[in-house]
């Protein structure tokens, strides 16, 4: 007998000793050798079924699970005998058409009949006190299947092993069984990724927050041979005494010969004593430290270093200046000075060449800048001009891409595209061209990325001397360029016409020992962010292939990088590539335990997990937690056996954590506990009886408590539904959940409860009762007794006969008489003050009387008035008029201390403005006096009040407005072209009269508190077109009015609102604005209301410009739209500081003794005022390094 569970039925395959007929037989064997049923009737079929094999007749049985009267389908006659297996047949063909919905066919199924079969055994086990080793296997699950290949992990059956591992082929994104790639991560970083893939490419320099203008600067010079190899000839000695020489040399050597791909440059910074978080001039940095180096090698006993930099960066020029009228030279034009640069003026130019004729260009001195001729003895008109005497082996041309802007005094970084071409021919450029060679060759490129001038990134492309590729050094990464100084792909090269070429540069060089270079073959290369370009004289390796040193060297072994190095740097590089491959090693050798482990782990968990099951119910058998059991099959390095946590207090296993632990087999157990530790061991007789008895108590108590409850809940909802049982009822709260008790209830009558221990009447709030039978009463009482035993006055008795309590009755009968009283007098206030409470405006008219009360006192009467219904005694009274009318007159001067608010005429009606909190408002004589009535006032002391009107002229065609015509101007105007016009003006004259003084010095301390504010809200809206539209200009005239915060489109433009303080300026808001809506400073038009704001230092505060204000603006259109990031960053919306630059670094002050030998004061004056020669001239006096 086969029986598989299938959803709500059952497949019972038909027992084949069964009597049948030849057709049972063909429908059984051939179509329909299942029959489904529901798992019910299956199990009366089993129980009315005691031999396999042979049918009894139930047909009562099977007429209570079928799931459709057979009678009706078949006929009584076949629920006897053979008939009943048809009738089975019947009901496999009425489910075939009548299948079960499969649309949670995936869902786990409550297994019902093991909790009902689990009851049905602890009531046995209460009634009898025995327990059975059928019983045992029951409540723990031992007879469930042996599974395979689930799809997770069953808590509902001990011998489910499957999804405690990810099946073949899977991973987890933690643990043991994720990616191995992952598990290799968390041994730390790989050192084998610090090392170069190869000796060919360069190394790195780390950037230690903003030291790129550093890093940059210090590749250039390294990839520059000659220079190398001079820094490598220092002696030892003179390493010692100049610290920064002695780091450039170590950095030089780990560039040179480490295997590391980046090198810490941490060292040569704090030598230098650079500050890291702030970014420098690359090319002020390059002066500085070449002066530096300069100092530092004079001192060196072997020629060629003494003056390594002077022989590669050095040339000479002299500024010539020539009278117009005798054409004499000036005595200083024949004074030769040295340049380790040429600063290049790019702003305006195309290319190099123009650069170069522009800096040798001629300049004429005229006008106030005429030359004193000592020939002449006079001021004449001059020419000015630079001539090149010699040039260096390393020419390195300073781009200027920064100018000074008068207007802001700050710099701006010039971003048009720049030419330079490859070969270099300075021979024209040079006034005595006789050098053995004038053509030089492109070999770095310093670039500096970003719009800012204090902010941005530097990056070096270089060329590699040997095998000519270019290489791009930004900080730690280096990447191959290949043949071209942008990559082979990029857009920079511009192969220029023969023409273009031609017209630049001459096309052939032929004078002596010159060699002829065909320049029009040359590439010419173009770039927005090129900051200084270094070229190499095509002769340099020649005059610098012989180095006559002394110092002992020693070949380095890192391919064709074979340029000696000193002893003591290759004995330094050498323990540096030793500690690195012993590092790789160490790695290498714990990933490879470290793997090992792992694999060792999966098989391990593998194996035990395959011997986990326990094969029949007679083998023996323990009991693991499921918790422990996952972590250590998905750990690591799993901890020791933790049972404790399906563990009794009796020290055993109770039947109620079956669902948290496991049945595994003795083999699997002793290999664990073997290698891990642990425990408590909980074998499989380990059942805890005391346990499994409580728990049968506990059921049968339940059932107890669910019938008992059952009936009470009838009884509950009987009361409810006013059907009281006869017999003794008695007052209970009335509630919806009345069955939900919890022990925050108070007692069953607490809220019923008067203070003096009696019925609270029915009408008060919360005491709302019903009428309960005895038993159910009772019932409350006993447990509220229980879980409040203390509370005697929440739990007391109130038969039906009982009395509502006197005292509370009366309190609350003369309580409603008050409020009767109270809401007729607030139906007659309301009846008086009829037009005025519902806030209709009143029509204003000349010589009537009116009265002036403050606009707060008149809002709370009308909340007053207007408090009904139950609440009608909460809303609070207004002052009475006595104090309020005091409050309102000045002690000191006997006058108002408030103005009215203002009047308005449209349409020839005059009223007043409303406010519900600020100002006095006008009410009539008749309002007055019934307010004198009801508030205690006396009609003498009111504040009287009558409406005048002013003549003013209004604005004529062609006048300025605010400002007034004089009538003798009018006399002179022809009449048939203007007209002047008078408007009336309502105001309110009052009595007392306002005391201005007292009013002014009030508002003047209001406005200076509205006016500091900070991060509050300001609207601005952007305005098409030459006006602003009339609810704009009414916005911003009621600043109370809220506004979104976000910004949203209208037919007229958008809107955008701005967090700003009091303190801040208009040019700031203006930078918001030009930020937000992308309108230039200069076009935009900012109003408040009518008014023009204006002047960009003036504060938020000086325009009078409130929280929540509302601002329109208008573009122009008529400059030119540009990026704001050039101003934004220059400005940062912040006071400019001033530059500090180099100071108080080893560039500026190698000997700290001379600092004091400066004024600190007047030097930072100095930079401030940007008066950089005058600074230059002090420090040539004071013998500090200068700037070049």
């Amino acid at each position: 007998m086969a029986c598989t569970e299938q959803l709500s039925t059952v497949k019972y395959r038909v027992p084949s000793a069964a009597p049948h007929t030849d057709r049972d037989t063909k429908l059984l064997d051939t179509d329909h050798p299942d029959v489904e049923l529901r798992p019910d009737a299956i199990k009366i079929l089993l129980a009315t079924t005691p031999g396999r094999g042979e049918w009894h007749n139930s047909p009562v049985e099977l007429r209570s699970v079928l799931p459709f009267p057979l009678e009706k389908e078949l006929g009584p006659s076949v629920l006897t005998g053979a008939g009943t297996r048809r009738s089975l047949l019947f009901l496999h063909s009425r489910s075939k058409m009548n299948r079960p919905c499969t649309r949670n066919k995936n869902k786990r199924q409550r297994n019902d009949d093991s909790d009902s079969s689990s009851s049905e055994i602890l009531r046995k086990v209460h009634l009898t006190g025995e327990v059975s080793q059928n019983d045992i296997s029951q409540l723990y699950l031992i007879w469930k299947p042996l599974c395979r290949e689930c799809h997770g992990n069953s808590k509902d059956s001990p011998n489910c092993f499957c999804g405690l591992i990810p099946p073949p082929n899977r991973n987890r994104k933690s643990g043991l069984w994720q990616r191995i790639p992952d598990i290799i991560q968390s041994l730390g970083p790989n050192p084998y990724k610090d090392l170069r893939t190869s000796i060919e490419i360069p190394a790195g320099l780390t950037n230690l927050g903003a030291t790129c203008y550093a890093n940059s600067i210090l590749q250039c010079l390294f990839m520059n041979s000659a220079f190398r190899e001079g820094i490598f000839s220092v002696e030892p000695d003179l390493l010692n005494q100049h610290p920064v020489l002695d780091q450039l040399a170590r950095l030089f050597a780990k560039l040179h010969s480490s295997k590391l791909a980046c090198i810490d440059s941490a060292p040569f910074i704090k030598t230098l004593e650079l500050d890291n978080g702030v970014q420098q001039d690359s090319h002020e940095f390059l002066t500085l430290f070449l002066s530096l180096l300069e100092r530092s090698l004079s001192h060196s006993k072997f020629p060629n270093v003494r003056t390594i930099v002077q022989d590669l960066f050095r040339g000479s020029v002299s500024h010539v200046t020539r009278c117009s009228i005798c054409g004499k030279e000036s005595d200083a034009s024949s004074k030769i000075e040295d340049f380790y640069e040429l600063e290049l003026n790019i702003k305006g130019l195309n290319n190099l060449d123009e650069s170069l004729n522009d800096y040798l260009s001629l300049e004429e001195l005229r006008g106030e800048n005429q030359y004193f001729c000592e020939s002449c003895g006079m001021r004449v008109d001059a020419t000015r001009c630079i001539k090149l005497h010699s040039l260096p082996s390393v020419l390195n041309l300073q781009l200027k891409r920064y100018v000074f802007l008068p207007k802001t005094t700050t710099k701006k970084k010039i971003t048009s595209v720049f030419g330079f071409p490859r070969m270099l021919n300075m021979g024209k450029h040079l006034c005595n061209p006789t050098e053995t060679s004038l053509v030089y060759e492109l070999s770095a490129i310093l670039i500096h990325k970003g719009t800012a001038v204090n902010s941005g990134h530097y990056v070096a492309h270089i060329k590699d001397e040997k095998c000519g590729h270019w290489w791009e050094f930004d900080d730690e990464h280096v990447s191959k360029l290949g043949f071209h100084p942008f990559g082979e792909n990029s857009s920079s090269l511009s192969m220029k016409t023969e023409q273009m070429v031609k017209s630049n540069w001459p096309e052939t060089v032929a004078n002596g020992d010159f060699k002829v270079i065909n320049h029009s073959q040359g590439d010419i290369y173009s770039s927005s962010d090129a900051y200084m370009l270094m070229y190499n004289s095509v002769s340099m390796k020649e005059n610098h292939a012989k180095q006559h040193t002394t110092v002992e060297v020693v070949e380095s072994d890192v391919g064709t990088r074979n340029i000696s190095l000193p002893l003591h740097l290759h004995k330094e590089i050498q323990e540096l590539n030793l500690f690195s491959s012993k590092d790789c090693e160490e790695y290498q050798s714990r990933k490879d335990r470290h793997l090992c482990y792992i694999t060792e782990r999966r098989e391990e968990i593998k194996q035990i997990l395959s011997e986990a099951s326990v094969q029949s119910l007679d083998e023996s058998f323990f009991w693991i937690s499921t918790d422990w059991l996952r972590q250590w099959a998905d750990t690591i390095s799993p901890p020791s056996i933790d049972n404790s946590s399906i563990q009794c207090s009796h020290g055993k296993v109770p039947f109620s954590n079956v669902t948290s632990m496991k049945r595994l087999s003795s083999t699997s157990w002793q290999r664990l506990f073997t290698k891990y530790g642990g425990g408590p061991a909980l074998a499989s007789d380990d059942f805890c009886i005391a346990c499994l008895k409580n728990a049968a108590e506990n059921a049968v108590n339940a059932d107890d408590y669910k019938e008992k409850r059952a009936l009470l809940r009838n009884l509950a909802e009987a009361a409810l539904a006013g059907d009281c049982l006869d017999g003794t009822a008695y007052y209970w709260l009335r509630r919806k959940n009345v069955d939900s008790p919890c022990e925050s209830d108070a007692g069953p009558t607490a809220a019923l409860t008067c203070t003096h221990g009696n019925l609270l009447p029915e009408q008060a709030t919360g005491a709302k009762r019903i009428l309960v039978p005895d038993a159910l009463w009772n019932f409350f009482y006993d447990s509220a007794s229980k879980v409040r035993p203390e509370d005697k006055l929440g739990s007391l008795a109130f038969p039906s006969y009982s009395k509502p309590c006197e005292i509370c009755n009366r309190e609350m009968t003369e309580v409603a008489n008050l409020e009767d009283s109270l809401r007729a007098e607030k139906n007659r206030k309301r009846q008086n003050h009829e037009k005025l409470l519902i806030g209709k405006t009143l029509a204003l008219h000349t010589g009537c009387k009116y009265f002036l009360l403050p606009s707060s006192w008149l809002a709370k009467w009308r909340a007053y008035v207007t408090t009904t219904g139950k609440n009608i005694s909460s809303a609070d009274e207004p002052e009475n008029l006595k104090v309020i009318i005091s409050s309102l007159i000045c002690e000191k001067h006997s006058r108002l201390l408030e103005r009215p608010l203002e009047l308005v005429s449209k349409h020839g009606v005059i009223s007043q403005k409303t406010s519900s909190t600020d100002g006095l408002t006008l009410i009539s004589e008749s309002d007055w006096k019934f307010f004198c009535e009801e508030w205690n006032g006396h009609e003498s002391m009111g504040i009287r009040a009558d409406i005048a009107f002013s003549n003013i002229a209004k604005k004529i065609a062609g006048s300025s407005e605010g400002v007034p015509i004089a009538e003798e101007e009018l006399n002179d105007i022809k009449e048939e072209t203007i007209e002047v016009l008078e408007e009336r003006i309502p105001f309110v004259i009052t009595d007392p009269e306002l005391c201005e003084d007292c009013i002014g010095e009030r508002e003047s301390s209001e406005l200076v508190r509205k006016l500091n504010y900070s991060d509050e809200d300001i609207c601005v809206y952007l305005v098409h077109g030459k006006e602003a539209p009339r609810s704009i200009i009414e916005a911003s005239t009621v600043p109370s009015i809220r506004t979104s915060k976000r910004s949203k489109k209208t037919s007229y433009g958008k809107s955008i609102n701005f967090k700003v303080s009091s303190t801040t300026s208009v040019y700031q808001l203006k930078m918001m604005i030009w930020e937000a809506f992308g309108v230039v400073k200069e076009n935009q038009k900012l109003h408040k209301n009518f008014v023009q704001i204006d002047g960009d230092s003036a504060t938020l505060a000086d325009k009078n410009i409130f929280p929540g204000d509302t601002l329109w603006v208008m573009d122009t259109e008529i400059y030119e739209n540009r990026d704001i990031a050039d101003e934004l960053s220059e400005q940062k919306i912040e006071p400019p500081k001033a530059e500090e630059g180099f100071r108080g670094t080893l560039l500026t002050y190698p000997d700290k003794k001379l600092e004091s030998a400066f004024d600190d004061d007047s030097r930072l004056l100095l930079e401030q005022r940007g008066w950089k020669e005058l600074y230059s001239l002090f420090q040539i006096v004071l013998k500090f390094p200068v700037i070049r």
